[in-house]
């Protein structure tokens, strides 16, 4: 008897040990990936429903001259991919308030054609190598565009990439971690597992009885 004494004592210290840990993971991961979450959860709503939200793109087109010092500059290169060079990106970025950056750009005999993709729009420049003539359309298909691009990382660039995988790494923590406190607080509870049973068998009879 004396020894079942200092063994329950010991689980309950064990016990008391990971449920503390597990709620300071818990809710250190919930307040990084709560925003997130929630902006996931909403374009999740419009991706879902993106052909019975009407949107409108707004289209501005621009024509400009690039100055003769600078048409010299672009060399002669006849065709492939490569970017601007330095002074003509710099003289755009000014004049379309666009930042280009190092974007490899198609290169012909005729033209330099540059395609600036971005989230919730789109973009493209060409300059006539004969003439210096600049040509510049801007297409941007409103907020909700942006945000659903945002939720696929569609044309958001590197940085957005890695935040999304911050991100996930959040989520997985937050899952995980609650899983485990699923566990333990599941003999108090006994609807734990049954709704977890739920959880997973609506998705997957949907998947594959409905989904053709």
């Amino acid at each position: 008897m004396s020894r079942s004494v200092p063994s329950t004592v010991q689980q309950q210290q064990s016990r008391g040990f990971w449920l503390r840990t597990l709620h300071q993971w818990h809710w250190i991961s919930s307040a990084v990936c709560l925003i997130g979450m929630l902006l996931f959860a909403a374009t999740g709503i419009t991706l879902n429903h993106a052909a019975k939200i009407e949107a409108t793109p707004q289209v501005q087109n621009r024509q400009l001259q690039l100055p003769a010092g600078m048409l010299g500059q672009l060399g002669d290169r006849e065709e492939g991919n490569a970017p601007i060079p330095r002074s003509a990106r710099q003289w755009l970025d000014q004049q379309l308030d666009v930042s280009i950056g190092g974007r490899a750009a198609e290169w012909s005999p005729e033209e330099i054609y540059l395609s600036l993709p971005r989230p919730g729009g789109d973009a493209w420049l060409s300059i006539d190598r004969q003439s210096g003539a600049v040509e510049y359309e801007s297409t941007s298909r409103g907020a909700v565009s942006y945000f659903n691009d945002l939720h696929k990382g569609r044309n958001a660039g590197p940085a957005w990439g890695w935040f999304l995988d911050l991100f996930a790494v959040a989520c997985l923590v937050f899952c995980i971690t609650g899983l485990f406190l699923l566990h333990l607080h599941a003999r108090q509870r006994r609807m734990t597992w049954p709704l977890v049973g739920l959880g997973l068998m609506i998705p997957l009879l949907i998947a594959l009885l409905l989904i053709h």
